[in-house]
């Protein structure tokens, strides 16, 4: 708990502040102040001199009515921003001992947040000055905060695009995982489903045409039950992949759209006639490596002869499925590599490290989260063109 939530905590509001908009304003900056997480260290500089002196300030305004309709609060609120980017965590690089430190921050792919979190943790453990922030949000969300400035590293779940690469995107493999078509394990026709498997031409029925209504017409029995497609509403690299081993596009793809993988994956342990699609990380359970409660993977029939073959069975388990990954019997798409993207070649001395770091001694973590390890060597980005594995493609 920083010094400046527990002053406010306890500061006593200028009588009559509650009447006119001045609360709005001091419970804003409350609520900043309160979910800071300054870097190790911090007391060594600044940061906590500007919240202390926030407080004082905060503590001894009384607003003046109707100051809530004017522009007073946004210049008060953006000094306060700026402020606290400038003074409130050291500058990334090296300390006058040696040590790294500064911040790392990512952002993107549902898909490789478990992994990064693990990294991020790990990282910090090296180099504990240094303070590694993740969220989720898609893949869209990555590649569009990092090309813009907003985090150092975009978590791309999804080969980059030309335009992309053309705005100065350099993607970095980190690893490869893919994703899976998911039915609830008590679906009316879970026999036949598992038997028959799920050709492409099926998958298309389903999530483009819109052709096959019910899981008869899929497996080819008398089956009445409808079958409940849904997709994602985010933008995201798990959409795009399975659209693109549809030869279509993610905003082709019909459906009940769900935002993120967890909300993919409870809305098939909700409906028993629901089919949906996921990242493996999100289907598994890390720790038994089976299927989570609830949901079972639909094999692909890969020779399309209407039936699962022996040699087309390896969703049983994560390791299984992580083996046909990286032996190349599970195809690609629906498998893909996984990226974390930077905006123009990186720089900065503690993303370079994290980077250094997730692309040697970080991938001990792939295989163990159910991941394939990424064999790109630290730092090097391929060509953009010509012969080799492009960046962002496949």
């Amino acid at each position: 708990m920083s010094t400046a939530y527990r002053l406010l905590k306890h500061t006593s509001p200028s009588p009559g502040w509650g009447r006119d908009k001045g609360w709005g304003f001091q419970f804003l900056l409350y609520r900043l102040l309160k979910h800071t997480s300054p870097s190790p260290g911090w007391g060594r500089d600044k940061g906590w001199g500007l919240q202390f002196l926030l407080y004082r300030l905060l503590k001894h305004i009384t607003p003046s009515p109707g100051w809530g309709r004017d522009k007073g609060w946004g210049l008060l609120l953006f000094i306060f921003l700026m402020l606290s980017s400038c003074t409130m965590r050291p500058k990334n690089g090296y300390s006058k001992d040696g040590q790294l430190q500064g911040r790392v921050t990512l952002s993107g792919a549902f898909a490789l947040y478990p992994l990064a979190v693990e990294w991020g943790e790990e990282f910090q453990k090296l180099h504990p000055d240094v303070r590694v922030d993740i969220s989720a949000g898609g893949a869209g969300k990555g590649i569009t905060d990092a090309l813009a400035g907003v985090v150092d590293l975009g978590m791309v779940s999804r080969n980059l695009e030309p335009e992309e690469v053309k705005k100065g995107a350099v993607g970095f493999v980190v690893a490869k995982d893919a994703v899976v078509p998911t039915v609830n394990i008590h679906n009316p026709n879970i026999k036949a489903i598992l038997a028959h498997g799920l050709t492409r031409e099926a998958a298309i029925a389903m999530w483009v045409s819109g052709k096959e209504k019910t899981w008869g017409e899929v497996c080819g029995n008398r089956c009445i039950a409808p079958v409940n497609v849904y997709s994602r509403s985010d933008a995201c690299g798990a959409a795009g992949t399975w659209a693109k081993w549809l030869d279509n596009k993610q905003e082709d793809l019909k459906g009940t759209a769900v935002y993120g993988d967890p909300g993919v994956v409870q809305a098939i342990q909700k409906d028993i006639n629901g089919i949906g699609f996921s990242n493996i990380g999100f289907v598994y359970d890390i720790k038994t490596r089976r299927p989570n409660a609830g949901i079972v993977v639909i094999p692909i029939d890969l020779n399309g002869n209407g039936k699962i073959d022996p040699d087309e069975r390896f969703y049983d388990t994560l390791t299984d499925l992580s083996k046909a990954i990286a032996s190349g019997k599970y195809p690609t798409p629906p498998a893909r590599n996984l990226y974390l993207v930077t905006h123009g070649q990186p720089k900065d001395p503690v993303v370079k490290e994290f980077l250094k770091f997730v692309l040697t001694k970080g991938q001990k973590a792939a295989p163990k989260n159910g991941f394939v390890a990424s064999s790109q060597p630290p730092l090097s980005v391929p060509p953009l063109s010509g012969a080799g594995n492009p960046v962002g493609r496949e």
